[in-house]
Parts: C-alpha cells; structure tokens; sequence
C-alpha cells in the first residue's frame, strides 16, 4: 500500500446495481412513460385522462377486450412468442396487466408514479416505513409471495398498489412487466417472488427486525 493510498480517505461503500429491464419492459417502460407525460402537462391531456379511466377498468381483465386501448396495450409481434391465436401470450398478460395497473396507481396523483429503477421490493419497504399499519403492509406482501396463481398474483398486487398510490411512492412499471411475464410460467414464479423479497430485505433499515422472519419470499431450493 503506498502512502497516498493510505492517506486517502475511505471511498464510500457502493450502491448495489438496480435490475435491467428486458426488451419487453423497456417497451412498457415508454409507453406508460410517454402516457404519464401527458398526464402530468398542466392542464392534463383529455385524451390521456381518458385512456386512464379506461385502463383502469381493465384489470383483472383478459387482454384484448377493449379496442379502444390498443395503442397503449398492444405488444411488438417479436416479442410475443408463439401460442394459439384464441390464447393471449405471457407478453400479452404482462403488458395488460403492468400498463393497467399503472393506471390505478397514477389515479388522482400529480407526482410520477412510474419512475425508473424502483422495483416492487425496493417500493414495499419504503411504504412500511411510511404506513400507519406495516403489519397490514407485510401480511399482504407475504400473501403475494404464498400466491400459487398468477391472478391470485394481481389481486394482491392490486391492492397493494392502490396502497403506494395513497402513499405517493413510485414503482418501474418495465420491471413490473418482465417480472409478470415470467410469474406466468410455473417455473419463473419463486424465481420472481424471491426477487420481490430480496429487493424488500435489502432495502429495510438494519434496525428494522421488529417483525419475525418469514418464509413466504425464500427462493425455491431447486
């Protein structure tokens, strides 16, 4: 060790990387980008206010249902993958589900809901410290990582979400999508509620360890 190095003085300790979106998150990323954009214009865009209602009443529903929805729903016919026509795609399933849920939780908020790199875990953490009831917050977080169904995954996503919404704490919408693309195959499930529980753990101050471990976020042993 030379001497400048020893009068140096210690580098802060590094950050860990966020997650990268893939493609198809990247795709989602712009366009709920682009839709916040003109939501957020003072006065808002009509059509966008619009398109958000509409979005809204589209949870939980099957992708494809609502024409009028089609510049913000739609997927790039390379990312699609193949199935039978009468079956909507995991990208499919993915993008209806991230941009609509989205849209509840951009509802009546003048901040930006969708903002880059925040991913469900890091969002969760930051809402128990915020909410009145954290206990509440990590029973529904622990039923979103016990969920064994995909739509059983959206409807505790739903709620928590309207909950970050009432809390004014942001979520990457593109993370969301890939993470929902691969929620719909079997096998992708505890690789992506392990992940939502790391980014949870990790993000909790060390002091924070008033509630008892669980092991409803442990990654799968295979």
């Amino acid at each position: 060790m030379t001497l400048t190095e020893i009068n140096q003085p210690d580098s802060p300790p590094r950050k860990p990387r966020g997650r990268r979106r893939r493609e198809l998150g990247e795709h989602v990323a712009r366009t709920v980008g682009g839709l916040q954009v003109r939501l957020l214009r003072n006065p808002p865009q009509p059509e966008a206010v619009s398109a958000l209602a509409r979005l809204r009443r589209a949870i939980g529903r099957v992708p494809g249902f609502d024409y009028t929805l089609e510049s913000y729903l739609q997927v790039p016919e390379h990312l699609l993958g193949y199935q039978p026509s009468d079956h909507a795609t995991d990208a499919e399933y993915a993008v209806h589900d991230a941009v609509s849920l989205y849209a509840l939780h951009q509802q009546s908020r003048r901040e930006r809901m969708h903002v880059d790199g925040r991913g469900l875990g890091h969002a969760l953490a930051e809402l128990v410290g915020k909410s009145s009831g954290p206990d509440g917050v990590r029973r529904r977080f622990a039923a979103l990582g016990t969920a064994s169904t995909y739509h059983e995954s959206i409807y505790h996503l739903r709620s928590l979400i309207t909950m970050l919404r009432e809390h004014q704490i942001p979520l990457d919408y593109g993370l969301l999508a890939d993470d929902l693309q691969t929620l719909r195959r079997p096998a992708g499930r505890p690789k992506v509620q392990a992940t939502w529980g790391r980014e949870f753990f990790r993000s909790r101050p060390s002091t924070d360890i008033d509630a008892p471990a669980t092991d409803a976020f442990e990654e799968d042993p295979s």
